[in-house]
């Protein structure tokens, strides 16, 4: 390990966990306007729902300060797992990391996030990530 959180998963690995382990939950800590215009994942074959909860807030882009208690309303038990995902990959290891530091004992990043990093023209979403991988998702 050798990190201040559980460790990095790829979106195959997290989608995967989600599914079998029914007290896992997914936190995506993008902003308001990335899931209302750009996507969520939909974890409705797992029978579950993504928790939309901004690490930063828009457009300010300051930590925000009730991050760690709204995830304690989500994920009630310290052991829980909490799968984290933002755009790249980045916001989510910092979630991590203050959930970490807050107790949290299984905080997973999930690597490449939603939409990966830009392909050859500068854009998102289909080199890797989220829904590069195929994954379910959808968009408002």
């Amino acid at each position: 390990m050798g990190q201040d959180y559980a460790g990095d998963v790829s979106v195959a690995a997290a989608w995967k966990a989600l599914q079998e382990d029914q007290s896992a939950i997914l936190v995506d800590v993008r902003t308001i306007p990335e899931f209302q215009f750009v996507g969520v994942p939909d974890l409705s074959a797992a029978g579950k729902q993504v928790h939309c909860l901004s690490w930063q807030v828009y457009p300010q882009m300051q930590v925000n300060p009730n991050f760690v208690e709204a995830v304690r309303e989500l994920a009630t038990q310290k052991d829980q797992a909490v799968y984290l995902l933002c755009r790249s990959g980045v916001r989510s290891v910092s979630a991590a990391v203050a959930l970490t530091a807050a107790g949290y004992t299984n905080c997973y990043n999930i690597e490449q996030g939603f939409e990966g990093p830009p392909d050859a023209e500068g854009h998102r979403g289909a080199v890797a990530g989220w829904k590069a991988s195929g994954l379910p998702w959808k968009q408002n």
